[in-house]
């Protein structure tokens, strides 16, 4: 099993930024991506960044060029800095590690507890 940890979540302004951070433990050999995905009240749950063991990535479209996920192998964590946060960025933003194939979509089956972010307008 894998264990998730999440931190960084926090009360901000518009405009204003944060960064996440998922520590992750236990049989963490199993896993080769790992992933942020949110979810707001009301809404479905969505995979916001991406990235493989070799450094590649993924980003759904609105927070293409303000988010930057990415992995410090050396200390199994990952992060996600969010800058130019919007309000509509506001949701519990969870952890998430699996595997892929290529072609195939990303089978994620651990997760973290949740991390709160609210962005004031």
């Amino acid at each position: 099993q894998v264990q998730l940890v999440e931190s960084g979540g926090d009360l901000v302004q518009a405009g204003g930024s944060l960064r996440l951070s998922c520590s992750a433990s236990g049989t963490i050999f199993s896993i080769n991506v790992m992933g942020w995905y949110r979810q707001a009240p009301g809404k479905q749950r969505e995979l916001v960044a991406a990235i493989t063991s070799d450094g590649s990535t993924n980003y759904v479209d609105s927070v293409k060029g303000r988010f930057t996920i990415s992995r410090d192998n050396a200390k199994n964590t990952v992060y996600l800095q969010m800058n130019s946060l919007k309000p509509e960025d506001t949701a519990v933003y969870y952890c998430t590690a699996g595997r892929f194939r290529t072609g195939r979509p990303y089978y994620f089956d651990s997760w973290g507890q949740g991390t709160q972010v609210t962005v004031s307008s």
